[in-house]
C-alpha cells in the first residue's frame, strides 16, 4: 500500500433549492475549508437561488417520506398525501425555522456569509442565470459567474466531488 494523503480540495455542485437542501452544501463546504482544503461550489438550477440576494426559502413536503419532525415529544412523519394539503410546506417551513432557531443552528445567509470568509469559491451557472432570467444584482457579492467548463475544470482537479 501506498502513503495516503488528505484531499486537498473538494467541489460541490449544488442544485436544489429549498430549506432543508441548503444546509448540507454549506455545512460540508464551511467544514472543509476549516479544515484546510480549497472549496469550490457551483450553483445551478434550483441552487443557483441560494446565491439570491433576498432568500425566502421554504420546505417540500412532497417527495420526502422520510422527514419526521419532533412533535410534542415524538417524531411526526409526514406522508407524501399531507403535501396536498394547503398551507402544509407553509406549517413544515414555520416548524423548521422554530427548530433551527431554538437549536442555535446558524442560518443559511449565516452559513453563506462564513463561506465567503473561508474563501469558498462560488460560482453561479451562467446558464441556469439566463433561463431563470436572474441579474448579476440579484446575486450576493462573491461569486463569481461561470458555465459547466468552469465547474468541469475545478472538479476535473478535485480530491473530493459532491453532487447534492
Amino acid at each position: 500500500m501506498g502513503s495516503e494523503t488528505n484531499a486537498k480540495s473538494m467541489s460541490i455542485i449544488v442544485t436544489k433549492g429549498t430549506l432543508d437542501w441548503a444546509y448540507p452544501p454549506f455545512i460540508l463546504a464551511t467544514t472543509a475549508a476549516a479544515m484546510g482544503l480549497e472549496v469550490t461550489m457551483f450553483f445551478t438550477f434550483y441552487g443557483l437561488g441560494l446565491l439570491k440576494k433576498d432568500l425566502n426559502l421554504k420546505i417540500s413536503t412532497l417527495g420526502n417520506p422520510a422527514m419526521e419532525m419532533p412533535v410534542m415529544g415524538m417524531h411526526m412523519v409526514m406522508p407524501n398525501i399531507i403535501s396536498a394539503l394547503p398551507g402544509v410546506d407553509g406549517m413544515a417551513t414555520a416548524m423548521m425555522k422554530n427548530m433551527i432557531k431554538k437549536k442555535g443552528v446558524a442560518s443559511i445567509p449565516e452559513l453563506r456569509d462564513l463561506a465567503i470568509e473561508a474563501d469558498v469559491q462560488m460560482i453561479a451557472c451562467q446558464m441556469t442565470m439566463d433561463l431563470f432570467e436572474y441579474k448579476r444584482e440579484d446575486m450576493i457579492d462573491g461569486p463569481s459567474i461561470g458555465g459547466a467548463a468552469s465547474y468541469i475544470e475545478v472538479a476535473s482537479k478535485s480530491d473530493i466531488n459532491l453532487y447534492i
